[in-house]
Formats: C-alpha cells, structure tokens, sequence
C-alpha cells in the first residue's frame, strides 16, 4: 500500500511563492506519474501539474510560467514550487500517484494553500 504525505501549504499574499512536497511510502512501481491537482470550494478538482518517473511533465493553462513541478526519484518525492500566486490558487492542494504497473491511483489528504490579496 502506499501513502503519500504533504507538506507546505500555507498563507501567502498575492505575488508570494510556496514549495509543496509530497512523499510517497511503501512501493511505488516504476513506471508512475506523480502530481498535484487542487480543489477550491465548491468546484472540482482539476489537475495543476504532472510528471512522470521519466521526467515528462505537464501543466495545466492557469499556472504555466509561474508554477514547476518537479521529482526526486531516490525520495519517491514531488515538489512543486509557486510563484507569483494569484488569489485564485487558493484550494486544497492533493497529491497523485498513479502507478501504472498495478494501475492504483492514490492521493494524500490534501494541504491548503491560501492566496491573500
């Protein structure tokens, strides 16, 4: 079974930036895709930023340019570093790993990040 634990949400004025992590514990099979997607209140969640275990990253329109994603492989660990936040981001951020060897979909409890304007 794996679980994967966030960390790093938080408070922050517009313009602000915010690293995220998440590690994943047990046996995550490679090939995988790791990412983040968020949900505000009372809309869905949608997809923010993805990579693969082979590096392929993918983001969503809203963030390109001011958001990274990125992977430590050793760690099981994703990162994602916000720049210039906007009001806008403000949700519950989830982590994601799909394992496509077993094809499991898992997801952390989610941390909150909160965009003052």
């Amino acid at each position: 079974q794996v679980q994967l634990v966030e960390s790093g949400g938080d408070l922050v004025r517009a313009g602000g930036s915010l690293r995220l992590s998440c590690t994943a514990s047990g046996s995550l099979f490679r090939p995988n895709v790791m990412g983040w997607y968020r949900q505000a209140p009372g809309k869905q969640r949608d997809l923010v930023a993805t990579i693969s275990s082979g590096g392929s990253t993918n983001y969503a329109d809203s963030v390109k340019g001011r958001f990274t994603i990125s992977r430590d492989n050793a760690k099981n660990t994703v990162y994602l570093q916000m720049n210039s936040l906007k009001p806008e981001d403000t949700a519950v951020y989830y982590c994601n790993a799909k394992d496509l060897v077993r094809a499991t979909n898992y997801w952390g409890q989610g941390t909150q990040v909160t965009v003052s304007s």
